[in-house]
């Protein structure tokens, strides 16, 4: 349960207590405003499924403090028929012809929705620097485990660090260090093993960009 922050016809503003991931599908429940709504005009609560599209971190004073402000477009009263195939799929809304067009939300207009693929390809190039790093793996909203480690490279959007933990993809982390003052959620892509025999994380960052 959460209170929004803003609401139009095509998308929401909100908080969370829980890390979510970008392109990541919800399903919200709300009273929204008749005249507002795309469809179900008549019944009380307005059901429509969403994207991720952004997400800011919060700075969390206490644990009872919300940890992301997310931003969502509306998508439909239904969601793509391979999220029933796979709930985990992380979505995009798929280019138009007319870049100008706004994304209206419509009662099946999922075929505007596009799985995102996950390849090495990166935005930016990741810089060599050793950084001394707390991680600290979520469970749901609470905070579970953590490790001292070091990163192997890092951009601003990312970073490889050695661990000694068993991290799947999708596994969302905190990230943080003393000597840059700095704190980022992030989320599992990979783990792999070097050929020196040692497994790196390789993390995107949520919410905001490491300080290069």
């Amino acid at each position: 349960m959460t209170r929004l922050v803003d609401v139009t016809p095509f998308g929401a503003r909100f908080r969370l207590k829980r890390p979510v991931d970008i392109g990541r599908l919800l399903q919200l429940t709300l009273a929204m405003p008749r005249q507002l709504r795309v469809f179900d005009h008549v019944e009380d609560q307005y059901r429509v499924w969403s994207i991720v599209r952004n997400a800011l971190l919060l700075e969390q004073k206490t644990p009872k403090d919300s940890l992301l402000e997310v931003g969502v477009a509306f998508i439909g009263k239904r969601p793509p028929r391979s999220f029933d195939e796979n709930p985990a799929r992380r979505y995009e809304i798929a280019q138009t012809k007319l870049e100008s067009q706004l994304w209206a939300a419509q009662e099946d207009s999922v075929e505007q929705l596009a799985e995102i693929v996950i390849d090495d390809k990166r935005k930016e190039s990741r810089q060599l620097i050793p950084i001394d790093v707390l991680i600290e793996i979520y469970d749901a909203d609470k905070i579970v485990n953590s490790e001292q480690s070091v990163t192997e490279n890092i951009s601003r959007k990312g970073a490889a660090i050695f661990t000694a933990l068993d991290l799947q993809p999708g596994t969302f982390v905190k990230m943080s260090s003393e000597r840059y003052n700095a704190v980022v959620l992030g989320v599992v892509r990979t783990r792999r093993a070097g050929t020196d025999g040692i497994t790196r994380l390789h993390l995107e960052f949520i919410g905001s960009e490491w300080p290069l």
